[in-house]
């Protein structure tokens, strides 16, 4: 009995994580998003979030976002390929990025 609650719950939370990562608050979705996509779906949110927002909010860092290492850890270029809009805008902006 307990082993078909313990399966329920782990069910449950799985399927509360999967409809979370669909949310664009959330900023980038792991291994599905890319940084046009991720741009993109932040500046077309209900929030309409500016460059610089949605940029912080979809940039990645170099220690993978891994918590533990955040004291060398710093911000990679936007990969802005075949993006020119926002290959503009990170300039504008001052945000580094690769073609």
């Amino acid at each position: 009995m307990r082993a078909k609650k313990a399966v329920g719950l782990g069910v449950t939370l799985f399927g509360l994580i999967a409809l979370g990562g669909c949310s664009s608050e959330i900023g980038r979705v792991p291994l599905l998003d890319t940084d046009v996509s991720c741009l993109r779906k932040q500046m077309k949110s209900p929030m309409f979030l500016s460059f610089p927002l949605a940029a912080n909010t979809c940039q990645r860092m170099s220690d993978n976002n891994f918590l533990l290492s955040t004291q060398k850890a710093h911000p990679l270029p936007l990969n802005l390929k075949d993006a020119p809009d926002l290959q503009k805008q990170a300039e504008e902006y001052g945000y580094s990025y690769t073609k």
